[in-house]
């Protein structure tokens, strides 16, 4: 430990079966009489989503709901969010969803307080005044947004994304309630697990990596190794559920701690050319990235290869570091990950474009282990294409 770093978050977790119905009582807590609820619109009118909204009505909080927003959302998404808050009164922000619903309400839950439009704020530490108090329940066990200080949007007009980032976008409580993930299809189950595998081993390999941050990555690793599978085969598997959704939250503190690579780097164009998920993208270039990195930090990868699987004790350190690769690749294939950028109909032309996009994500790029350049990014995204 020859570095200073430091550590901030999120002030409450609320976690377990059933912990939905305790957010009428967290928002009590904060004296919030007027809420904006914040929900993705597959969950508007869904049934695990009552017990939440029921807890609102017996805890005499008046709430409204935002539900026009799109995957991947726009920043214009978030400012007509924070301009219901302001009309409502709002005293605090409540995210359901998946990570674009609960970026959405913490974009929101700033813009209530501090002037401008979203796009004002997309960088970082642009926002001046703290925002009203945010709390996040995840429907997805994946993005780890209700711990980051991440906000992310997709411009198409001009196919530009990038997020409002600073510590004062952390959400002020995070109520993981595995049952709000049940009815999670197969698919999105996949692609938001590999998504927090990605972080975690992002960050456990980040140069910016910290005692902290390791903790939480290997064992969100851990988890992920143990239950993903699982909870792609049967939904109903609380165990399974359970097991990611704090896989994911463990993952999301070891991102905020420290910092992603170049995959994030590589996933951002993907989203902004192509409108293809972030966990999607994220889940398919992880394999080719790791392969790329594993020369810069072998026992890492090997430490991590242990953790996710199960393997012989006598294997060489780069023996280990390169099972790693391969253990993330089947576990990827297993859960049904495209494992080529051509199933995702990316054109091949447009390598280079990515390639130069990519490398703007500045803070990601210097994050990973091993330098790159646009020609190393354009190398790994044409070994996608396979």
């Amino acid at each position: 430990m020859s570095t200073i770093f430091t550590n901030e978050g999120i002030r409450r977790l609320v976690f377990g079966q059933g912990a939905a119905a305790r957010l009428g009582e967290e928002l009590t807590l904060l004296g919030a009489k007027q809420a904006l609820v914040v929900i993705d619109p597959a969950l508007a009118g869904a049934e695990a989503v009552g017990p939440a909204l029921e807890s609102l009505k017996t805890a005499g909080v008046a709430y409204e709901v935002f539900s026009d927003l799109t995957r991947e959302p726009e920043p214009a998404e978030a400012d007509a969010a924070a301009a219901l808050g302001k009309k409502l009164g709002a005293q605090a922000v409540v995210g359901i969803g998946g990570g674009s619903a609960l970026d959405l309400a913490k974009a929101a839950g700033v813009l209530i307080t501090n002037p401008g439009q979203a796009t004002d704020y997309v960088g970082l530490d642009l926002v001046k005044e703290p925002g009203v108090p945010v709390i996040c329940l995840p429907t997805t066990a994946g993005t780890g947004s209700e711990v980051t200080f991440t906000a992310v949007f997709t411009r198409r007009s001009d196919k530009f994304k990038g997020g409002i980032n600073g510590s004062l976008l952390y959400p002020h409580a995070a109520i993981l309630d595995p049952l709000l993930t049940v009815s999670c299809p197969p698919y999105v189950t996949a692609i938001t697990g590999m998504d927090a595998l990605t972080h975690a081993m992002e960050a456990y390999t980040s140069l910016a990596a910290t005692p902290l941050s390791d903790l939480n990555a290997l064992a969100a690793i851990e988890l992920i190794g143990r239950h993903l599978a699982p909870a792609v085969a049967h939904g109903g598997n609380l165990e399974a559920r359970e097991g990611m959704l704090l896989a994911s939250h463990l993952a999301g503190l070891a991102l905020a701690q420290a910092g992603v690579g170049a995959v994030h780097a590589m996933a951002y164009p993907l989203g902004a050319f192509y409108d293809i998920p972030h966990g999607e993208a994220n889940a398919l270039l992880l394999p080719y990235v790791l392969r790329y990195n594993l020369m810069a930090c072998p026992e890492r990868f090997a430490a991590m290869a242990y953790t996710l699987a199960e393997l012989p004790e006598d294997l060489s350190t780069m023996e280990a570091a390169a099972a790693c690769v391969e253990e993330v690749a089947d576990l990827s294939a297993m859960v049904g990950i495209p494992t080529s950028l051509r199933q995702l109909k990316v054109p091949e032309d447009s390598v280079p474009a990515m390639a130069e996009k990519a490398m703007t994500v500045a803070r990601p790029i210097a994050n990973n282990p091993r330098r790159v350049s646009a020609e190393d990014l354009e190398i790994i995204y044409r070994e996608a294409f396979v």
